[in-house]
């Protein structure tokens, strides 16, 4: 292995840090600042955007498992966030509805880590995006993490773990 081999592969180890350690210290702000997790707030945010959801639509805009969603949405139900009504179309659907709380929680939030690489990432030309994407994905399966299941939700550990900001 030549010297400059081993330069590329420490550059590319680096690499891999940065974007673990910027992922780990968004979340001790996030939860510092809002006392939140990063999934957590996605769902506050979509329910905010909206006004109202579906557990279902959430499940599905997020990419997780309604039970999933099922214990993010009951954490910031029990922290006034967010409440549970019933449909007036659907009795047998449950929406989740914003409140006060929730608004005043989103406007104390830090910018998600995942909402400003998508806007850097929409910046980049069409070749770009689309180089980017198949080089994250061969680190991934040079990793064996090609087939873990994954949101696009920037976070450490899994997405609806107990945690002590919890």
């Amino acid at each position: 292995m030549t010297e400059h081999h081993r330069d590329r592969i420490d550059q590319s180890l680096i690499a891999l840090r940065r974007i673990l350690r910027a992922t780990e210290l968004y979340e001790r702000d996030l939860a510092q600042a809002a006392g939140l997790t990063s999934a957590q707030l996605r769902v506050l945010q979509l329910v905010g955007t909206s006004g109202s959801s579906t557990p279902k639509a959430l499940s599905s805009t997020m990419g997780v498992t309604q039970a999933t969603i099922t214990a993010l949405v009951d954490k910031l139900v029990a922290r006034g966030m967010v409440k549970r009504v019933p449909s007036i179309a659907d009795r047998r659907q449950t929406n989740v509805v914003i409140t006060e709380e929730g608004r005043s929680r989103l406007q104390d939030a830090p910018d998600a880590l995942q909402q400003r690489y998508v806007q850097a990432f929409a910046k980049l030309a069409d070749w770009e995006q689309a180089q980017l994407v198949a080089s994250l994905e061969r680190v991934a399966a040079m990793l064996d993490a090609k087939d873990i299941d994954a949101s696009p939700v920037l976070t450490t550990g899994e997405i609806n773990a107990v945690r002590a900001s919890d």
